[in-house]
């Protein structure tokens, strides 16, 4: 798994992840916001699949 999530993306991804979690711990949504965990976990990881079909990266390339 190479990583193809740069790290702007990356903090918003894990930002995001973050406060649909919150949301949902407090009650101000519901249970879908459990669904943060996925762009926690791609942010984390540094690796998206749903990146590869389209060949994207938003990391930087090895020259």
């Amino acid at each position: 798994m190479k990583a193809n999530v740069g790290n702007i993306d990356r903090v918003i991804r894990i930002l995001l992840g973050l406060g649909l979690i919150a949301a949902t711990l407090l009650g101000a949504i519901g249970a879908w916001g459990w669904l943060g965990l996925i762009p926690l976990a791609t942010g984390v990881f540094r690796f998206c699949p749903a990146y590869l079909p389209f060949g994207v990266r938003t990391c930087k390339t090895d020259k």
